[in-house]
C-alpha cells in the first residue's frame, strides 16, 4: 500500500516564532500558524473559519526564522504530519499532531530593519540524524524530565 504524507499551508503567524536549543545544541522553533477559510453556508451566507497549527522548524533553518520572522507576518510551510506523546505533570498523556517544517517560506514584505531577509530558506534534513527525537519539543510551561529539553 502507498503512502504519502505532505503538508503545504499558508497562514500568518500568531506569535514570534520560539527558539530553543537541544542538549547537543540542535536549534529548534515553533512557529504558530493561523489558517483562515472563507465559505459559504448553506443559507448563503459568507463564514470565516480559522486552523490554528503549530509547525516545527529545526537547525539553521530554525535560527533563520527566528531571526526574520515576527507575528502576523504571512509564511508558506511545506513538510509533513508528525505525532507525538508525552506525559504531563499530572502523570496524564499527551497527544500532539505538527508539521514538521521541511521548507518555510517568507512571503509579504520584509520587515524594516532586516531589508537583507532571504525570500526563501531551505535546509534539508541530515539524514545521519533522527529527523524528530521524540518527546524533544514540548509545550510552553512543559519541562522534560530525561534531560531532552527544559525551559
Amino acid at each position: 500500500m502507498a503512502n504519502f504524507n505532505k503538508v503545504l499551508l499558508i497562514g500568518n503567524l500568531t506569535k514570534d516564532p520560539e527558539l530553543r536549543y537541544t542538549p547537543q545544541g540542535t536549534a529548534v522553533a515553533n512557529l504558530r500558524l493561523a489558517v483562515n477559510r472563507r465559505f459559504r453556508d448553506k443559507a448563503g451566507e459568507q463564514k470565516d473559519e480559522v486552523c490554528y497549527i503549530t509547525a516545527v522548524v529545526w537547525d539553521k533553518q530554525a535560527e533563520i526564522c527566528n531571526q526574520y520572522l515576527r507575528k502576523g507576518q504571512p509564511v508558506f510551510v511545506e513538510g509533513r504530519l508528525q505525532s507525538r506523546s508525552w506525559e504531563d505533570n499530572s502523570g496524564q498523556k499527551r497527544n500532539v499532531i505538527e508539521v514538521r517544517a521541511e521548507r518555510v517560506q517568507f512571503l509579504g514584505s520584509p520587515r524594516e530593519k532586516s531589508s537583507s531577509s532571504p525570500d526563501e530558506i531551505q535546509v534539508e534534513p541530515k539524514a545521519a540524524e533522527e529527523p524528530y527525537p521524540s518527546n524533544s519539543w514540548l509545550e510552553e510551561g512543559e519541562e522534560k524530565t530525561d534531560g531532552n529539553v527544559k525551559e
